[in-house]
């Protein structure tokens, strides 16, 4: 069963001596205001300096072309931003230095390279740094995977006066698990909320991060760890949400573990949440990937029974399941519920239909779906005439099975791999060997398959002939 590591992060209030502080500066002292002698003509003052003060930010804004930086070298960084700063006219401007930095930092340079840049861009134009800044620096070391750097960073962060907050945190989470390192994210995750929920920051780190790295977690990791990393975060206070709880039972429900996906049910009743559309279609896709399609049909009802609307994919995923449960008639019932309650049949719902026909040997009731499909004005696409086109070769109909072939071909729809050999083997079967060729012709013109792919298939379908008359 897979656990969590131990915390990667020292103190996040431990502060590194080696590192200097980037304190944010203090703006300049304002003069003593004059008194209201004229409150309209002091309110328009306002208003003007107001409108000014908006004039020069966008003026301000960062403008910059793209790769202004070349290479990651601090001398020549410095140089770079030299050249901008006096192109620009002398300007403290955040945004504007946060944008050359980020440019910078698409170099991957180090940490302390970064750092010394800023620096430099201090002691030159006097900007301060902000949460933005140190941000783009945090973003930077954990795009290179470098923990030790992502640790001081978050040190110099706390002792500058820009504790990491709810973005600071996210950016963490979804860098370290786009470079595996997900318990890496983890601790670092727990850490910033014990920190924020100790000095009882406004911006702890909020729901949407904690769900992506749950279900990176599921992805990643046994189902105990993910239990574990919950357990240890409702501890912080983060209580598991709806999202939550659907990202679990689709987590189990693809594993194929329905029993674990009830269980999880009552769960979520007990927490307080109702279950929605979405988690309800969410059980009823694992029951038919263990091909219990036919037992989704008490999640339907259920979900009927609590007051939860269906919607277009709930009749979806019911009518494939019933479908390949080969209880196609029952699937047919609840295409028509469907269009009473007002969902529109779609692709899926003929095709996942059609299928189940096909697979009972039922190719002319196939043809009558597809007219039906047509005169409703939905599109056929290559699963669909794919589907069709197995079911009636299977059925020996080949007169109407290159019918719908050249209905395929004139749409210059792309074959499937099963679907080009079922007809090969169906026409060499028949002796229509030149109708074979020319299906081979058009899989091979289309891009179908592989030259090679399309040629085997011809090939063994021919030696089985061959076979055959001796």
């Amino acid at each position: 069963m897979g656990k969590l590591g131990g915390s990667f992060l020292p103190s996040l209030r431990a502060q590194s001596r080696s590192v200097p502080l980037l304190k944010p500066t203090n703006p300049s002292s304002s003069a003593p205001s004059a008194p209201f002698k004229n409150t309209k003509q002091n309110h328009k003052k306002k208003q003007s300096s107001s409108s000014t003060k908006g004039e020069q930010q966008q003026q301000l804004a960062p403008k910059l072309p793209l790769n202004l930086f070349k290479t990651p070298s601090i001398s020549e960084a410095k140089a770079t931003y030299d050249a901008a700063l006096a192109a620009r006219g002398h300007t403290r401007s955040t945004p504007f230095h946060n944008a050359l930095l980020k440019d910078f930092c698409l170099l991957r340079p180090n940490l302390p390279n970064s750092l010394s840049l800023v620096h430099h861009m201090k002691e030159k134009s006097g900007f301060a740094p902000d949460h933005a800044t140190f941000n783009i620096i945090l973003g930077l070391c954990c795009s290179n995977a470098d923990m030790a750097a992502v640790h001081q960073t978050l040190a110099l962060m706390t002792a500058s006066g820009f504790p990491p907050d709810n973005v600071s945190c996210d950016l963490i989470v979804r860098a370290l698990c786009s470079s595996a390192l997900e318990d890496e994210a983890c601790e670092l995750f727990k850490d910033i909320a014990s920190s924020n929920l100790k000095s009882r920051s406004s911006s702890p780190p909020d729901m949407f991060t904690f769900n992506f790295l749950v279900r990176h977690l599921c992805k990643t990791r046994a189902m105990s760890a993910v239990y574990q990393f919950i357990d240890e975060a409702r501890a912080l206070g983060l209580e598991p949400d709806l999202v939550t709880y659907t990202i679990l039972i689709d987590a189990v429900c693809r594993s194929k573990n329905l029993r674990e996906a009830t269980r999880l049910l009552g769960v979520l009743g007990e927490a307080g949440y109702k279950p929605d559309c979405f988690l309800y279609n969410t059980i009823m896709k694992g029951y038919c990937l263990l091909d219990r399609g036919a037992e989704a049909i008490t999640v339907y009802k259920k979900m009927r029974e609590e007051g939860c609307e269906p919607d277009l994919v709930t009749y979806n995923t019911l009518i494939y399941g019933l479908s390949n449960a080969g209880k196609e008639d029952i699937a047919m019932k609840y295409l028509r519920v469907m269009v009473e309650e007002g969902h529109l049949p779609d692709t899926v719902t003929y095709t996942s239909l059609m299928n189940g026909m096909c697979r009972k040997g039922n190719a002319t009731g196939a043809l009558e779906l597809l007219k039906e499909m047509e005169d409703r004005g939905c599109e056929p696409n290559s699963c669909t005439y794919s589907t069709l086109l197995q079911g009636l070769f299977k059925a020996g109909n080949l007169d109407k099975g290159l019918e719908v072939y050249g209905v395929m071909k004139e749409g210059s729809m792309k074959m499937e791999a099963a679907c080009y050999a079922v007809i090969l083997r169906a026409l060499c079967r028949g002796e229509r060997v030149a109708d074979a060729y020319e299906v081979f012709d058009y899989a091979v013109a289309s891009k179908s398959l592989t030259d090679v792919a399309a040629y085997s298939a011809l090939e063994s379908s021919l030696k089985w002939l061959k076979k055959s008359k001796e």
